[in-house]
């Protein structure tokens, strides 16, 4: 074999590895995904709220989000045209995502799309929406992509910075990759916005790293974490009035 046939086959394999890859990073995207063009919208969940009740009545019913059973067929039908009327609808989205955790699958049943693809749509559909940008971040995390979810995440939070919910999740997130600074750093935050769940703390802790906030002052009742809270004391208070 010479020289110019050993680089012919080189060239080929090289063309075939990049066709396979990019194929592979094109698996979620704007075409694979399908457009958003649809028979009814598709509408914004946050604006379009006087179109919701006709979607949620004939699909969206409390049966399907519970994952109970379909209104109209398999319950990813009723979900995927949920989805399709509204992208951006966080609670369908999140049923969508728990469909395909129960039904093991990444495409449930009676869906067009894969789980990932329907998040993505709602993303491109409203790009300034922080809720799907959250849940997507959330399912990227679980799927062990953890960079991936970290870009949706951050930008979740500029678009709302104030997000306690937001701040425990990109710290969730700098925990698994293994950032513990920048995760303590955001859970000093979250729990300083009021977060209640301990799971973040109780990570750090476990891996050695949590550290206390550093207060103001030792006298002062404020902390770090602002004035301490309880949601259950305040609601059982409110009853014993």
């Amino acid at each position: 074999m010479n020289r110019r046939t050993i680089l012919t086959c080189q060239g080929i394999l090289v063309g075939l590895w990049i066709l396979v890859f990019s194929q592979a990073k094109a698996e979620v995207s704007d075409f694979s995904c399908g457009p958003l063009q649809n028979a009814y919208g598709p509408f914004d969940y946050r604006s379009d709220k006087d179109k919701l009740p006709i979607v949620e009545g004939a699909h969206f019913t409390p049966e399907v989000a519970s994952l109970i059973r379909g209104k109209t067929g398999p319950i990813g039908g009723d979900l995927d045209y949920t989805l399709r009327a509204f992208p951006n609808h966080p609670e369908a989205l999140m049923a969508m995502v728990r469909l395909g955790e129960k039904e093991k699958t990444t495409k449930p049943t009676g869906t067009r799309y894969t789980v990932e693809c329907w998040l993505h749509r709602a993303v491109r559909f409203r790009d300034n929406d922080a809720s799907a940008k959250m849940i997507y971040a959330i399912y990227l995390a679980k799927k062990g992509h953890s960079i991936e979810a970290l870009k949706q995440l951050n930008g979740a939070a500029e678009l709302n910075p104030d997000s306690a919910n937001l701040q425990y999740n990109i710290g969730l997130v700098y925990f698994d990759l293994g950032k513990f600074d920048e995760s303590l750093k955001y859970a000093h935050l979250a729990y300083q916005a009021g977060f209640p769940l301990p799971g973040l703390r109780d990570k750090l802790k476990r891996a050695g790293k949590w550290k206390e906030p550093i207060t103001k002052s030792d006298s002062s009742k404020e902390t770090a974490f602002g004035r301490p809270t309880s949601i259950v004391n305040d609601e059982t208070e409110a009853k014993r009035k």
